[in-house]
């Protein structure tokens, strides 16, 4: 078996493409399996150029590694070997979305929405460290076993980053083969956020933040914003805040308020804002159940008294 770097054993390959070849790769360091990208020097180009691609492959690669996000492969480091850099990145385990359209159809409106959210919040967390990508497709987003929605190609573009347009348009073609018709009123909405960014309105150009958020609405059952309701307040890159939440509060968008578990743990829960009970509505109560009561016992011993007098 072949090692780069005189560290990474080469296993087999889990996807070839333009841009080159990526190997699931045993690290001799620590036992643990990464994917390494084996990148393919273009047809044509010409001997003497080939150090200077492979010199802006390896910035690129480096520039990924500054991505922080959740959606975003992480790139653990560049390897070197004959002069050519590897990129290597942690070992997804799941399928593509490609191969999931393949085997299994289109998902649910409301999966196909969680998707393309996590999908955009990567690439505006890319955006955000002027990283590049070549262009999203079902090939480079990865539905792993364990939940996470992961974009990968990062680090293989040329320098410039792409326009928030561009973020927009990659997201909105993704979402207009993978989401099913059925239920309707999902699909429906689904079909409109969709419409809004590929044919936008005149004066009214769709933003990253708000598609994300419209998103991320859909795909928990919630209802769009109206026009008036729409803020511009700040969130981490990818839309969120950190550690998943959108800046209404909840993980999933929901709105409510945010309150300590109370041992010091830093955890949350989202407490609704009404119909719940607390201990501040028990002593109007109780004042009440007493006067009814010393009433009743006035009309008591009145009755007696009466008696007593008669007889």
């Amino acid at each position: 078996m072949t090692v780069i770097a005189g560290r990474y054993r080469l296993l087999d390959i889990l996807a070839e493409g333009a841009t080159g070849t990526v190997w699931r790769a045993l690290d001799e360091t620590d036992g643990r399996e990464v994917a390494l990208k084996e990148f393919r020097v273009p047809d044509g180009l010409p001997a003497d150029e080939a150090p200077l691609f492979h010199a802006r492959r390896e910035r690129a690669a480096r520039a990924a590694a500054r991505i922080a996000h959740p959606s975003v492969v992480r790139t653990l480091g560049v390897a070197t070997e004959d002069g050519r850099p590897w990129l290597v990145t942690e070992l997804v385990r799941g399928l593509t979305l490609a191969e999931t359209l393949e085997a299994a159809g289109p998902l649910p409106p409301r999966e196909a929405a969680r998707v393309g959210a996590e999908v955009l919040g990567a690439l505006r967390a890319a955006r955000g460290e002027d990283v590049a990508h070549r262009g999203v497709e079902p090939g480079h987003v990865l539905l792993a076993n364990d939940g996470r929605i992961v974009v990968t190609g990062f680090g293989t573009a040329p320098e410039e980053a792409p326009g928030e347009a561009d973020d927009l348009a990659s997201v909105a073609e993704l979402l207009a083969g993978a989401g099913a018709k059925t239920p309707p009123e999902d699909a429906e909405a689904l079909r409109a956020l969709v419409e809004e960014v590929r044919r936008p309105a005149p004066g009214r150009p769709p933003t990253a933040e708000r598609f994300e958020r419209e998103l991320r609405r859909l795909a928990t059952g919630g209802a769009r914003d109206l026009p008036e309701e729409q803020g511009t307040g700040g969130t981490a890159p990818g839309g969120t805040a950190p550690g998943g939440r959108t800046p209404e509060g909840g993980a999933d968008g929901t709105r409510g308020r945010r309150e300590t578990d109370g041992a010091g743990s830093g955890g949350a829960r989202t407490a609704p804002r009404g119909g719940g009970r607390t201990g501040r509505g028990t002593g109007p109560r109780r004042a009440t159940v007493l006067l009814a009561g010393l009433v009743g016992a006035l009309l008591i011993a009145g009755a007696l008294v009466y008696h007593a007098v008669r007889g």
